[in-house]
Order: structure tokens, then C-alpha cells, then sequence
């Protein structure tokens, strides 16, 4: 197969994965007679062979007890990921104040150090008090952008694209920083 995502043996068979074993029998006939490759209108071998090996799975209790423990454990990681998908407002929001505050301290850097523009990704780390991991994004985003660089010692130097970018949004961000420290020293009252 094209892709390594596991297969779901339920939508192979288009059954619930409640059927009870003659609705699993019942269906896969069906879908056999469909699919065979002697059916000259619609036969498929690719999808003969992957519905024979569903209905393999399924049609065995002990096969199909091992299997849906998978099955579940898959469908709970589709539904972590939609769910978290419910936090990305605040994340952009977390997003767009860390790309303006990278381009503040590249910034600075250029204009305090002309001749070494440059900042380490690990240096930046620490100036900016956010772990590397959550930098990578950040940095990736700002160089496809142009808005940063790597100089040829592998250091960070903003570009005049991320000047005027900040020029343009250093307000904003400013003030949105600001409310979330007023915010946080309320919540801490």
C-alpha cells in the first residue's frame, strides 16, 4: 500500500464493529462477489485481497478480540488528536507572540552587533526562556517566510523582511504579551 496508516478491517467489511458474525459472513459475500477478479464489471483484485484478509481477521473471535484492542486503542488517538485540536486558538495565539519575540531579539542582536548578527538557536533558547523543542517550529516558520535566515555558521539573523514584519506587528504584540502578564499577576492574586 501507499501509505503506512494502519487499515481499518470494519471499513473494509463496511460493518459495524458490533456486527455480529453472520452480518460479517453475510456482508463479505456480498462484497466478495463484487470484488472477485473473475467479475469482469467490477472485479478488483487489490480489494479482493485486502476484504479476504479482513474477513480472515474478523470472522476469527480470537483474531478479532486481538484486533479491535488495536482498532480502539487507534480510534482514541483519532479522537486525542481532534480534541486537542479545540486548544489551537490559544496555541496560534502562543505561536504569533513567540515568532514576535524571536524577531525582537534577532533584531536587537543585528542592531547591537552588526558585524555578527548571528544568534544560536541554543543561546536563543535561553534568552528567550523556551525550550528548543518549541523553537523548532518557530524558526522553521520564520526562515520559509524569509523573514529569518541561517548564516553560514548556522547562526539565526533576521532579514530586512523581518524588520519591517516587525516594524509592522511589534505593537500588537507588545500589548498582547502585556495582557497576558496582567492576567496571569491577577490570577495569581
Amino acid at each position: 500500500m501507499a501509505n503506512d496508516a494502519p487499515v481499518d478491517y470494519y471499513e473494509v467489511l463496511q460493518i459495524s464493529t458490533n456486527a455480529e458474525p453472520e452480518t460479517v459472513h453475510r456482508v463479505y459475500r456480498l462484497l466478495a462477489q463484487r470484488f472477485h477478479p473473475d467479475n469482469g464489471e467490477t472485479g478488483d483484485e487489490g480489494k479482493f485481497r485486502m476484504l479476504s484478509e479482513a474477513y480472515h481477521v474478523i470472522s476469527d473471535p480470537e483474531q478479532r478480540a486481538r484486533y479491535d484492542i488495536g482498532h480502539q486503542q487507534q480510534r482514541q488517538e483519532r479522537w486525542r488528536l481532534v480534541t486537542t485540536g479545540n486548544d489551537l486558538g490559544n496555541d496560534f495565539e502562543r505561536e504569533r507572540v513567540l515568532r514576535v519575540t524571536v524577531l525582537e531579539v534577532l533584531c536587537t542582536r543585528r542592531r547591537v552587533e552588526p558585524n555578527q548578527p548571528g544568534i544560536f538557536i541554543l543561546d536563543l533558547e535561553e534568552l528567550i526562556g523556551t525550550p528548543r523543542e518549541h523553537l523548532e517550529f518557530t524558526v522553521w516558520f520564520l526562515i520559509q517566510k524569509k523573514l529569518v535566515q541561517r548564516t553560514d555558521n548556522s547562526t539565526l539573523a533576521i532579514t530586512a523582511d523581518g524588520v519591517e514584519y516587525l516594524e509592522d506587528h511589534h505593537h500588537a504584540g507588545q500589548q498582547k504579551r502585556l495582557a497576558a502578564q496582567n492576567e496571569q499577576a491577577t490570577a495569581a492574586q
